[in-house]
């Protein structure tokens, strides 16, 4: 058995996949618009790892007017997990596009936060934790993850 990908559908698949780009440093290995079946498939990497894929499926807006599918919040898919190689610096680099840091990385080892779509992404500090610092330290918690 060989593991492919997960698959998330989102509702905004440009902020999604800048998010996983930009702000995860994440690859785009390859993309796919399916005219009839009326749908887009995305998937990143990371550059260490990029055959271990994250698939962002697009569901293009009905037809006939009706509202899109409401994805809602469900518990039924937990997260994506990142190994970082400084978590305070990438965390301070998401804030600067946006992102709100859910779980500030007060250990020096984990945080979370969430895609435009409210996926939620926990992020793991490489090696050992990194010493405690501030402003992490001191930030509370925000929403949920």
């Amino acid at each position: 058995m060989k593991y492919l990908h997960a698959m998330v559908r989102v509702h905004d698949l440009d902020a999604t996949s800048r998010f996983f780009t930009e702000g995860l440093g994440l690859v785009q290995t390859r993309r796919m618009d399916n005219q009839a079946g009326r749908f887009t498939l995305v998937y990143f990497g990371a550059p260490e790892n990029p055959e271990a894929e994250i698939e962002l499926t697009f569901n293009w807006p009905p037809q006939d007017g009706a509202p899109a599918e409401d994805y809602g919040s469900a518990r039924n898919f937990g997260h994506l997990a990142f190994e970082v190689d400084d978590i305070y610096a990438l965390c301070a680099h998401l804030q600067s596009l946006g992102v709100t840091i859910n779980r500030p990385p007060r250990d020096g080892r984990m945080a979370f936060v969430r895609t435009p779509d409210l996926i939620s992404i926990e992020l793991l500090q490489k090696g050992g934790a990194l010493p405690p610092a501030e402003p992490w330290v001191s930030m509370p918690n925000t929403g949920s993850w």
